[in-house]
């Protein structure tokens, strides 16, 4: 794979596809949503990754069918390959450090449905073990320097550390849903689902 290809660009690409192929406008809009929420997003870094996943053979370029025409021309379909998918998939299993930070959490979790169980577990782990490293080290720097700072970064301090803890908060309950899905699955495949009365 390209180097320079950002994978969290990759894997919003891939996954955008996958649902069904798009225009280059509409996949643009569609990356502009997902990446936007996260972090800033650049189209001209769009049209460079496009081309290494065609170069790469993970995507193809079609022409709509006639009935399909946007404007004056028709435009380029972008279709996942069965190499894609396969890399998509390859994607989905990555629950490292770099899919528990900032930039990359949350394009793994709005993938979370094509994801495996385990992988979502481990990734919704590592994230709440991450930003508990992170509220440590606020609420130590706060401790030492609350009485150097001004009121105003004070409060900024305060609602950065309440934001994490509010995520933190959010992830335990996805944790939890997440364990009591998989407990209730190991029971039906063990055969102790409780009796229907039958």
């Amino acid at each position: 794979m390209t180097g320079s290809r950002s994978g969290v660009l990759e894997l919003a690409v891939l996954g955008s596809l996958h649902e069904n192929p798009l225009h280059g406008y509409e996949l643009r809009k569609r990356l502009n949503t997902l990446l936007g929420m996260f972090r800033a997003f650049s189209y001209g870094s769009l049209y460079p990754c496009l081309k290494g996943l065609l170069t790469d053979g993970l995507i193809v370029e079609e022409e709509p069918p006639d009935d399909v025409v946007l404007g004056r021309r028709s435009k380029i379909v972008y279709k996942l390959t069965a190499e894609g998918k396969e890399r998509l998939q390859e994607l989905l299993t990555q629950a490292g450090p770099s899919s528990w930070e900032d930039e990359s959490f949350g394009i793994h979790f709005a993938f979370f449905r094509h994801t495996e169980a385990e992988v979502r577990l481990r990734i919704l782990e590592g994230r709440r073990s991450r930003l508990e490293e992170r509220m440590e080290n606020v609420r130590t720097a706060l401790a030492r320097t609350r009485e150097r700072l001004d009121s105003y970064t004070l409060e900024l301090q305060r609602h950065g550390l309440e934001s994490v803890e509010r995520e933190v908060r959010w992830l335990n309950e996805l944790i939890n849903t997440e364990r009591a899905q998989a407990a209730d699955k190991n029971q039906s495949e063990r055969g102790e689902r409780p009796d229907s009365g039958e």
